[in-house]
């Protein structure tokens, strides 16, 4: 029987900025009773983009064509088609930045580097916490893997209630864990930041972990088991983010660099990177790996993870299997048959052709949609389970979405309508495991998720007679 309940927002705090957050654990339930499980539960949300879109007439084939590495979620995941965001045409600018500024917000650009509006996840940030979010959490997590860098919206896909960018990208995996789990002060100088490369940021909290292993831990023996799991995971994702191993005399050696370019580099003039597909999803798997655990440390309840900018220019190579077969060889240059930006596969979607296979195309959304779904996988399993049974996924508020319905550039309406949409269920809010064919404007769709999260703003004039599309609805 327990005698001491631990609070929610416990937190074991080394020194500096050093904050490692709790699991749930059953000790931090005020009683075993459903109310207290579903009060427990946080409210989250976040927003998912993936660069370029799917041109409509292929999102008709479902989970059958390039929706395929979704299906597995399609029970937690509830699919939108015909979502128009025309709206968001800002005329002598192209729709790769006009969709992606638009995506999440519904409102025309505001400038390079700002969105006409506030994304959905920072209107349900301010008006369901309006006290501000429980000390030593991060106010919101922007992160993402992606190289073209000509505009902020392009990439950044969280704006807060003025339509400024939210918080900082983290680029690297090595950013990201600072952000998420704190540093060292003064590890900018370079002896204070070889000093954080030859100890862990768990280092900083070993007597508190001990406390809470040892005889007088108020925690039971299963609570202990996760406490242990979730420090070994820290330290997993740590050393892999800062290639952190011993040594052959016990020290660390120097963490390997990011093996994709980055800042200027990542995006030389607009002419697109040559990249393979083991570099492009290794690095996204660890930064989507440490986002995710950010969510289930209850580090972080808002913002947004991009993989590949609006209108990206790489050069992808190598072999993609999914499931256990083939199902392309990736070679944009060769296939293309050109150099720099007119051989990036941002050239498929320009060449897109309802009449044509347009196997190419599909083989780099199908991808596209395999690293989406690993990410959001992460929060749909076992360690992602919380303490109503359900799972992270099914609990909060994750909307998925891209800049626009076709890539080609000679029809603003046709490009910004039909632009692709997922979101899930947000603790049973939203219907889940079908298919919506909606014909309705983004502006309408997100309103009446905020409406039905019980958010009072609202995107848009507020002039603007709000009209709700009950079909999303439970």
């Amino acid at each position: 029987m327990r005698t001491k309940r631990i609070h929610r927002r416990t937190f074991l705090r080394g020194i500096g900025t050093i904050g490692i957050g709790l699991p749930f654990l059953e000790e931090m339930l005020p009683s075993a009773s459903a109310a207290a499980a579903r009060k427990a539960i946080p409210t989250r949300a976040f927003n998912v983009f993936f660069g370029l879109g799917i041109p409509k007439p292929i999102q008709e084939d479902g989970f059958a064509g390039v929706l395929e590495p979704l299906k597995p979620l399609s029970d937690k995941l509830l699919i939108l088609r015909q979502v128009d965001q025309v709206r968001c045409d800002k005329k002598g600018i192209n729709a790769h930045f006009d969709g992606a500024t638009g995506s999440f917000t519904a409102m025309p650009a505001g400038g390079e580097a700002k969105a006409g509006g506030p994304s959905i996840d920072q209107i349900i940030r301010h008006d369901l916490y309006p006290q501000g979010l429980p000390p030593g959490m991060v106010p919101s997590l922007v992160a993402g893997t992606y190289f073209r860098r000509s505009r902020v919206g392009r990439y950044v896909h969280s704006y807060g209630l003025d339509g400024t960018v939210s918080a900082t990208m983290q680029e690297t995996p090595r950013q990201l864990f600072d952000r998420v789990f704190g540093s060292i002060p003064g590890n900018e100088d370079p002896d204070a930041r070889r000093e954080r490369l030859k100890r862990s940021v768990l280092d900083s909290v070993l007597d508190e972990y001990r406390h809470y292993l040892g005889p007088n831990s108020p925690l039971g023996v299963t609570s202990k088991g996760r406490i242990a799991d979730h420090f070994d995971r820290i330290r997993e994702y740590e050393q892999r983010a800062f290639g952190v191993k011993e040594g052959a005399k016990g020290g660390p050696r120097m963490p390997a660099r990011s093996l994709l370019p980055h800042g200027g580099k990542a995006d030389p003039g607009g002419e697109g990177i040559d990249v393979t597909l083991e570099q492009l999803t290794a690095e996204w798997r660890l930064l989507a790996d440490l986002y995710a655990f950010a969510i289930q440390t209850d580090r972080a309840r808002f913002g947004a993870i991009t993989f590949l900018a609006a209108g990206e220019r790489i050069r992808l190579k190598g072999s993609y299997n999914y499931d256990g077969r083939k199902i392309f060889d990736f070679d944009d240059a060769g296939q293309h048959r050109a150099s720099g930006s007119k051989g990036c596969s941002h050239e498929w979607w320009h060449k897109f052709n309802e009449k044509k296979k347009n196997e190419q195309l599909k083989a780099h959304v199908h991808m596209k949609m395999g690293e989406v779904a690993y990410f959001l996988k992460l929060l749909a399993g076992p360690e992602a389970r919380e303490a109503n049974g359900k799972t992270i996924l099914e609990n909060s508020l994750f909307t998925i979405s891209t800049e626009s319905g076709d890539g080609r550039h000679n029809d603003s309406k046709r490009e910004l309508s039909g632009v692709f949409h997922a979101i899930s269920s947000a603790g049973g809010r939203f219907k889940t495991g079908r298919i919506l064919d909606l014909q309705a404007e983004a502006i309408d769709v997100y309103n009446t998720m905020l409406t039905t999260l019980g958010a009072k703003r609202r995107l848009g004039d507020a002039k603007r007679k709000t009209n709700l599309v009950n079909q999303i609805r439970a």
